[in-house]
């Protein structure tokens, strides 16, 4: 019995490299031609749509001033372009400083919430800013966001030259990677999703997710869907499933780049960590209930998708550590003990090549330093990923069993002051 666990654990474990190998290439692929279209595209902007940028602050002062300078300085028609402020129950200067920009540019505005949204997280405030906005499209940034000058330019580009997609997302970058061996880890861990989850997935199945920040919607579709799910902590992959359930698709474009800040702290990052595997967990099992009565089909794969991201692939690496340890106390009589071995080296060597292949894609970034970061993060990081699973789903099975009120945790922010210079134009 212990043999054919190990040998389900084993599978459940190449299944998930070899994909990603597989996006990975995909990735790549798209990093090497998704910038072909731009001449064309370009022809086309010249009846441009509005815009009404969404900023969600709760307790931003630390970040605010950095993010609206950023937006006081895009390359898009200011008389098509409000930003909007979204101050939601804050107790600090972000309502303060927010409005000295309001004054200083008439494109910029805050919106204090208002019950019943007020205070109640990112997605009410994103419904009060529907709500009181007019642009044709709606850009979401988060308040520790810097975007490049022609971020939204590019969003906007995207989404008039691709009719049959409802949004059109963009790459984010760490602002602050060299800060913390935690931040370095983050950058390593958000080059990958960026180029494999997003950039790999469209390549081959033309499949993207709508992250948390640095995304276009056009607003009837919105609209149309009812805004966005109040009890949803992923709000973005929750928003992500209705809008593939409609018919639309998704376009990954990453020439739109913003700046981002990270967690320094394993504190903070374990909280917002948690929110996010909460919030896909939440996400699956709500999906996965609607399963027989979802219209796309495509939309089903990639639940399938989330769903052994965050239950079977943690469940086999659980389960083959388990037995790992039983057996250095207890012997389970395995006989695949030379085989594991011989597999967990290969696996080791696989993801190795896999993440530096993708680092290659960003200017710098495969480079001796991070070679050593990426060993370091297979047997750290990654391992802190599977016990931060295990505490997201039995928070959120026990949320599920006894009705409890959805919390909302707002990332805490650091100081900016020394993060300036990692700003630059990427590949």
């Amino acid at each position: 019995m212990a043999n054919v666990l190990f040998y389900i654990a084993l599978i459940l474990i190449w299944v998930m490299l070899l994909y990603h190998m597989f996006l990975m290439q995909g990735g790549y692929m798209h990093f090497r031609n998704f910038e072909k279209v731009i001449p064309e595209w370009e022809k086309n902007m010249k009846d441009l749509p509005t815009v009404s940028i969404f900023i969600p602050a709760h307790n931003e002062e630390v970040v605010i001033h950095q993010t609206l300078t950023a937006m006081s300085r895009l390359y898009y028609p200011k008389e098509l372009l409000e930003v909007i402020v979204i101050n939601d129950n804050s107790s600090d200067r972000t309502g303060e400083i927010a409005q000295k920009f309001a004054d200083k540019y008439p494109f910029i505005r805050v919106l204090e919430t208002k019950p019943p949204n007020k205070g109640k997280g990112k997605s009410s405030a994103l419904n009060e800013a529907l709500a009181n906005s007019t642009g044709e499209i709606i850009c979401v940034y988060d308040a520790d966001n810097t975007p490049e000058s022609k971020a939204v330019w590019y969003l906007v580009m995207g989404l008039i030259n691709d009719p049959k997609a409802a949004a059109m997302v963009g790459k984010f970058r760490v602002i602050n990677a060299a800060q913390t061996w935690l931040t370095r880890f983050i950058n390593i861990e958000t080059i990958c999703f960026q180029w494999m989850a997003q950039g790999g997935r469209w390549k081959w199945f033309k499949v993207a997710t709508i992250p948390g920040t640095n995304f276009a919607i056009r607003r009837h579709i919105i609209e149309g869907l009812g805004g966005w799910d109040v009890k949803a902590l992923a709000e973005d992959t929750e928003l992500t499933i209705r809008v593939y359930n409609q018919g639309h698709h998704i376009r990954f474009f990453p020439k739109a780049i913003t700046w981002e800040q990270e967690p320094e702290t394993l504190g903070v990052w374990w909280k917002q960590r948690t929110r996010w595997a909460r919030g896909n967990q939440y996400v699956v099992l709500k999906f996965l209930k609607q399963i027989t009565t979802l219209k796309r089909k495509r939309i089903i794969f990639d639940l399938f998708y989330f769903f052994f991201t965050y239950f079977l692939f943690f469940f086999g690496v659980i389960l083959s550590n388990v037995l790992f340890i039983i057996n250095l106390f207890y012997d389970l009589q395995l006989s695949i003990g030379n085989v594991a071995i011989a597999l967990w080296i290969l696996a080791f060597l696989l993801f190795l090549g896999e993440v530096m292949i993708t680092l290659s894609i960003e200017k710098n970034e495969m480079n001796r330093k991070n070679f050593f970061y990426v060993i370091f993060m297979y047997f750290t990081y990654s391992q802190m990923w599977i016990v931060l699973v295990i505490s997201s789903l039995y928070q959120e099975i026990k949320r599920m069993i006894f009705k409890e009120e959805v919390k909302w945790y707002k990332t805490e922010r650091f100081s900016q002051s020394d993060q300036g210079g990692k700003k630059d134009e990427k590949k």
